[in-house]
Order: structure tokens, then sequence, then C-alpha cells
């Protein structure tokens, strides 16, 4: 790897032995400062109710039946279909949405497409407590409160930094490719489902897992809008926990959060590249 500049060319190799063992002390604080409360999440997980109480560091008996009290004790197995049930079609709908909207401004030359660009991007800076309100008013006359209509409708109106993500990468493909398929006679849906829709597979993939770690992580929506028990995602079922319960029973709390966070932290190491991609995709010159 190497760094080009006006004056040097410099290279990753060249960095002096001071120098590399200074990086990697700051890597193995930064993997015991983010993996510590993981590797306590695991070993409570597998103590006892009074080993918690007595906050020893490792477990002295491993009780795997903590895991087996989660599914049997409560609806674990419920709380993960919902959650995989309205994530995923959450997913689905943004990436699909944002990569039509991303697609007219990256393909589209339209009056007034620069300033209706900028507008939406500045949609990311509104906290989204101050639409909260607006939006629960809004579904609540609808009827569709105490159901999944909330959490996954919005979804298919398309995320402004999606938008800015996919629209980054259609900039990257060559425009040559459009006029070849105009010259067969192919319009712009067609340039789009034959072309730029197969291209875009990875960058698709990476707003995809984007949406999905925020809505299998979301605990304000569910909370809003979901009141029965038996639409309870994950983060509402985690939560349950504390109440059902005169003393917490931290050993099963972080056994149900192990089986939470197992999904997200596959899906991550198996794709990780395309988190990379991402913000590789959303730091290129537009």
């Amino acid at each position: 790897m190497q760094l080009v500049s006006k004056n040097k060319t410099f290279k990753y190799g060249e960095i002096s032995l001071t120098g590399k063992v200074f990086v990697y002390i700051l890597l193995l604080l930064g993997l015991c400062l983010f993996g510590f409360p993981v590797f306590w999440m695991i070993s409570t997980s597998l103590k006892t109710l009074g080993q918690v109480h007595q906050q020893t560091l490792l477990p002295k008996t491993f009780e795997w039946v903590n895991f087996k009290e989660v599914f049997t004790t409560h609806p674990m197995g419920m709380y993960l279909w919902n959650t995989s049930f309205y994530t995923l079609l959450t997913m689905f709908g943004a990436a699909f949405s944002s990569s039509l909207v991303a697609f007219a401004f990256a393909r589209l030359r339209a009056r007034g497409s620069t300033i209706l660009f900028a507008l939406i991007l500045s949609t990311m800076m509104i906290p989204s407590q101050v639409t909260m309100i607006p939006q629960y008013l809004i579904f609540s006359k609808l009827g569709w409160v105490d159901s999944y209509l909330p959490l996954i409708i919005p979804s298919f109106g398309a995320s402004a930094f999606l938008i800015f993500l996919l629209r980054q990468f259609y900039l990257g493909i060559s425009k040559e490719l459009d006029e070849a398929v105009k010259i067969d006679g192919g319009g712009y849906f067609t340039i789009y489902f034959r072309m730029i829709l197969p291209l875009s597979i990875p960058a698709l993939a990476t707003a995809g897992i984007m949406e999905f770690m925020y809505r299998w992580n979301d605990l304000m929506g569910p909370l809003i809008y979901l009141s029965s028990q038996l639409k309870y995602p994950l983060s509402l079922g985690l939560a349950s926990f504390r109440g059902a319960y005169a003393t917490t029973p931290w050993n099963l709390l972080m056994a149900a959060s192990f089986v939470a966070v197992l999904p997200p932290l596959t899906l991550f190491f198996f794709a990780q590249k395309y988190f990379i991609q991402g913000i590789v995709i959303s730091g290129a010159k537009g």
C-alpha cells in the first residue's frame, strides 16, 4: 500500500518499528474496549443467578441450560420470527425504492433536480423526534397502530442516505452503456432493470445490510406502534425480561441478548466487505 503526494511517495512498510508498535497497541486497546462488553455478555449468560451477584469474571460452571430456559419460559422464537419478518421487508423496500430514486438523480437531467437532491439530503439533519408525533397521528388515523404497517410502509418511500449512497455508485457506471441500450430501442426502465440493476448488486447489498442492521436493533419504532406482545420484536422482547421478575435475571437476559446479537454478528462477518464498500462509495466524488 502506498500514498502518493506532490513531494514523495510514502509506503506503509516504511513505518518505523516504534510506529508499528504504537499502532498495534491502539488496536489492542480498541479490541479490549469494544470486546469486553461482548465477553461479559457471554460469560454472564453461562452463569447461575447467584454467580452473577457474586460478580465473578468467569462462570464456575457453564450453565448451558440458560439458553434452553430462554426459549421455554419466553417466546424467543416468536420474537425472532417477528423481527425477521418486518426487518427483511423493510430491507427490501428501502433498498429497492432508494435505488429507483438514485437512478433518477444519476441518469435523468431535469430542471431543479440538483436543488431537489440537496433538499432530500437535508432531511438527514432533521431529528427523528421532530416527525415522531405527526407520523403517529397519521398512522393512528389510518388505523395502523398495533400493526407492522407503520414500520414497513415508510421504508418503501426511500431513505435519504441510501439515495445518496446508490447515486454515488450509479455515477461511476459509464453512460455509454445507456446509449447502447437506447440504440437497441430500450427506454429508461430497460436501462434500469436490465443494465443498472444487475451491475449494482454489490451496492444494493450494502444498502440492504445497512438497513437490516438499523431495523434489527430498532427499539423506538416498535415501542411506539406495537402494544400486543404477540407482535413484539426482539428489542421489546428483551425489555420484557426486566418486567417479568421481581429482580432482573441477568443470566437469562444476557443469554437472550446473545441470541439476538448472533444474526447481525454473523451477517457482519460474512458481509463486512460490503460495509467497507459502502464507506468507499459514500465518499466517492459525485
